[in-house]
């Protein structure tokens, strides 16, 4: 086997080099042909991934990993037009940046580039297989795509998908996007020391998955272990607005990462705000967990907290609640509890929420808006491979952009050095 995965990395080493060297038409036909593919044999699609739902239920899997897993028509749609959307997306190869002339006149420029061969490995997430692929092709790369045995039946039928696609875009190989055959661990550890071939590796899933591939990677790794996000409600909150994201932001979609894990309330406000925040979070079968002055406020309807509570990412309908002494407390409270993906603070003083954008590092700073608009796609990007909360070479949601890398471009008239 461990010769098979290396000759698989080769085919996508040799993509790499024709698909950044192909014309934006050509890589943009790829992507919306597979769209069209996607629309086209819904039917099929959605009757492979119930296949995958039905296994996943019985195996008893997480109410997250199912809700993930699953495809709906509307789901499946909206992944077609991610990838038409970045299709749409301005060239990103051979776009030259911070271009200046020195005073000698010599010209220097950076252009934008591919990264080369890029590995996702990912649980659940039908949509990472496409957006991947798109994304991939839009910055000029080959990708490996290694999705979880869970979701074995919906891969394959969207792997032929994407293939279609490749095939209706004149020299573009098949390889350039290459779903991983293979289920096995040793496969997978075998992939992760081809670091000759293969330029960087994004795991997607759980955080077990994302150490055991930060663990065994020769290869550079993304990492997004957790997302315990944040919402503050300032005393100065418009507490309609703060009771409305709060419930948007948990349960909307309860099972993603940019859900809202844990609400800090301002002291100053606490006593009118966490009973009316309980109350409307209780109401849509949120289990609140809170710390003695929110149990004190919210009565019978909180229970207590325990000291792991405040790093929990729960990914269902329980969220953790504090009372905090103003800005500062809660600031203090996400370097102590964060995991740098995403905090909002709800405030209508645009100082307060000034300086909570500037001195929270995490990669995504909202004022009064929902931690779920941190997604690529509703970030502008059209769509995203992943998040990274670690800061090289990227930060926050990552869209095409994210996946190429910059060279110095340098012209003269016959400069020399003195």
């Amino acid at each position: 086997m461990a010769d098979d995965v290396r000759r698989l990395a080769v085919a996508a080493r040799d993509a790499a080099r024709i698909v950044g060297a192909a014309s934006e038409d050509a890589r943009n036909q790829a992507t919306r042909a597979a769209a069209t593919a996607l629309t086209d044999q819904a039917a099929s699609i959605l009757a492979q991934n119930a296949i995958d739902v039905a296994a996943a239920q019985a195996a008893q899997l997480s109410a997250a990993m199912i809700d993930r897993l699953t495809l709906s028509p509307p789901r499946l749609a909206a992944m077609a037009d991610a990838m038409r959307s970045v299709a749409d997306m301005p060239a990103l190869v051979g776009r030259l940046e911070h271009e200046q002339t020195r005073a000698d006149g010599l010209r220097i420029a950076r252009m934008r580039i591919p990264l080369g061969v890029i590995a996702m490995i990912f649980e659940s997430r039908p949509n990472v297989t496409t957006d991947a692929a798109a994304l991939c092709l839009k910055a000029g790369n080959a990708c490996i795509l290694r999705g979880g045995k869970e979701a074995a039946h919906t891969n394959r039928a969207l792997a032929n998908c994407l293939a279609q696609g490749l095939a209706a875009a004149a020299g573009l190989p098949p390889a350039a996007v290459t779903v991983f055959p293979w289920g096995e661990h040793a496969a997978m550890q075998t992939l992760l020391l081809q670091d000759d071939l293969i330029d960087l590796v994004i795991p997607r899933g759980g955080e077990a998955l994302i150490r055991f591939v930060a663990e065994h990677s020769r290869i550079p790794v993304i990492k997004h272990y957790k997302g315990v996000c944040h919402l503050f409600v300032e005393r100065r909150a418009d507490l309609a607005m703060a009771e409305a994201i709060a419930i948007n932001g948990k349960v909307q979609r309860p099972g993603v990462c940019n859900a809202i894990e844990t609400i800090l309330v301002d002291q100053a406000i606490a006593a009118t705000a966490v009973p009316r925040l309980v109350a409307a979070l209780r109401h849509h079968g949120v289990e609140i967990r809170g710390d003695a002055a929110t149990r004190a406020l919210g009565g019978g309807a909180v229970v207590p907290a325990s000291a792991e509570d405040w790093d929990a990412e729960y990914l269902d309908l329980i969220v953790a609640m504090k009372v905090v002494d103003g800005v500062d407390a809660a600031i203090a409270h996400i370097a102590a509890h964060g995991s740098n993906h995403t905090e909002s603070i709800i405030t209508a003083d645009a100082e307060v929420a000034a300086q909570f954008i500037a001195r929270v590092p995490s990669s995504t700073v909202m004022h009064n808006a929902s931690t779920r608009f941190a997604d690529g796609g509703e970030l502008g990007l059209g769509a995203e491979i992943g998040i990274s909360t670690t800061r090289l070479h990227a930060y926050g949601p990552m869209g095409a952009e994210g996946l190429t890398t910059t060279k110095f471009v340098v012209r003269g008239t016959g400069h020399v050095r003195a």
